[in-house]
């Protein structure tokens, strides 16, 4: 017997088979999921309004059941539109592993690469060049022609943005679906929008010191239009100039050559300089009753440099013993015979 919970059997159905789409889309998803289940079942009463409420409380029935399944039917605005977007998303375990199903796991490393590369990227430009992106090849057995190609790959379905200068930064759905991973992730280098509370690649920031305000282009023009005053610290944005000294978020904020230099995750440190820093470490910790002082007490890399230059410099002294005493030139002689 068809019940009105088949109004968000169906929907679910048609979102899978979209996977990202526009609120305005969904709802219209919506709203013929409960006039075929109407048709099937007059005497249900079932009535579509279309309002915010009646949609938010729609989302959460969906989201409890999805929930058994570690699904979520999320919704975030897209920071380049504004409009505000639905997707079925996966919320199980590390979400990058989803790419699972689409690329190799040499592939899923490069992504992850490329990730890192953009999050970190100075001056909160949230991009990097082409160049940066294909350099990552240099720790993985990946060539850079076939970085080319999945890199294409990564933008094609919708995991990176390409702008028309050629630089890649995070796309809406890698946004939506890998956020935990993100946030769990690179907890210090995300950016919050002050206003709707999201994550922030795209937008402004407040120009005063210490100002935590940072807000999507969308959301700027939307609070703007009742307020020229920081949401924070209160600074006066309303004339030209302070306007003008707003910093900026995004590829906007880029400045050539800032990616010329890799950044290395922490997992990429070498063994020898965790153990330096361990030794430096103990000897910082030791107490210093119980031991000389350091003038005294050399450290064991002052050691190992003091032996370094010791052997050097008995190298030196062996070749000049060694070494024999140069003969007057023989063609000096004969001219002065003449």
């Amino acid at each position: 017997m068809v019940s009105s919970n088949d109004v968000r059997r169906l929907f679910l159905q048609a979102v899978l088979s979209r996977r990202v789409m526009t609120r305005e889309v969904a709802l219209k998803l919506w709203e013929k999921c409960i006039g075929a289940v109407k048709a099937a079942n007059d005497a249900l009463e079932i009535q579509f309004t279309g309002d915010r409420n009646s949609w938010d409380e729609f989302v959460t029935k969906i989201n409890d059941e999805l929930n058994l399944m570690n699904l979520e039917f999320a919704q975030m605005s897209d920071e380049i539109t504004g409009k505000e977007m639905c997707a079925l998303v996966n919320r199980k375990g590390d979400e990058v592993a989803q790419l699972a199903t689409e690329y190799t796991a040499l592939e899923i490393a490069y992504f992850k690469a490329v990730l890192h590369q953009i999050i970190t990227a100075t001056n909160d430009a949230f991009c990097i060049s082409s160049m940066a992106a294909l350099r990552e090849t240099n720790n993985l057995n990946m060539s850079k022609s076939q970085a080319e190609v999945v890199l294409s790959s990564f933008v094609a379905k919708g995991w990176l943005v390409k702008s028309r200068r050629g630089r890649y930064s995070l796309s809406l759905r890698t946004l939506m679906e890998l956020l935990p991973y993100l946030k769990s992730t690179y907890p210090n280098n995300l950016l919050e929008c002050t206003i709707c509370m999201e994550v922030v690649t795209r937008g402004i920031s407040c120009y005063t010191k210490n100002c935590q305000t940072h807000l999507h282009a969308h959301c700027s023009d939307k609070y703007r239009r009742r307020s020229q005053n920081c949401p924070t610290c209160q600074a006066n944005w309303s004339t030209e100039a302070n306007a003008k000294k707003l910093d900026r978020i995004g590829e906007v904020a880029y400045k050539e050559g800032q990616d010329a230099h890799r950044r290395r995750p922490f997992q990429e440190r070498s063994d020898s300089e965790d153990e330096d820093e361990e030794d430096a470490e103990a000897e910082t910790s030791q107490p210093s009753q119980s031991q000389p002082s350091q003038a005294s007490q050399p450290t064991r890399t002052q050691t190992r440099k003091n032996k370094k230059k010791a052997v050097r410099e008995e190298d030196m002294d062996i070749d000049d013993e060694d070494e024999p005493e140069p003969e007057p030139p023989r063609t000096q002689k004969r001219k002065s015979r003449r």
